[in-house]
């Protein structure tokens, strides 16, 4: 059986709550990434931020040199252990029409499974669940 572990990727690294959503931006950039979790004072997940968050953000008229991430993170993203069968991983991102989901280890951020981490791993599985997302 795969899990979450086997596929997730690994390299993550995440911003605070009260890094603003230039920061975030520019880590994105650096990381040709289109979302970053957000961690809490105890390395804990707080959230995760997109990039469509960041558009969001400026499309209402704030300054992303003035916000900071809490303020347009996800709060209590949608995530999976790392024992998490591959099947549940898919279900759940096709469910939720999520790119990205976070791979949790005893209460704390150890990865990241992307759509791109799936297709790498079974090309007619990863297609279907980017069908799923992709659905309006």
């Amino acid at each position: 059986m795969t899990t979450a572990r086997d596929i997730m990727s690994t390299d993550v690294q995440g911003a605070r709550l009260d890094d603003t959503l230039v920061d975030v931006a520019r880590r994105m950039r650096d990381r040709d990434i289109g979302a970053v979790p957000i961690l809490g004072r105890n390395e804990d997940l707080s959230g995760i931020i997109t990039d469509r968050d960041i558009v969001r953000c400026i499309a209402e008229g704030h300054d992303p040199k003035l916000i900071t991430a809490a303020h347009f993170a996800t709060e209590r993203p949608i995530t999976v252990n790392t024992d998490a069968d591959i099947e549940e991983v898919q279900m759940l991102m096709g469910q939720h029409q999520i790119r990205r989901i976070p791979v949790i280890s005893n209460g704390r951020l150890v990865g990241v499974i992307s759509q791109g981490d799936l297709v790498r791993h079974d090309p007619r599985d990863g297609g279907e669940t980017i069908r799923d997302i992709s659905q309006p």
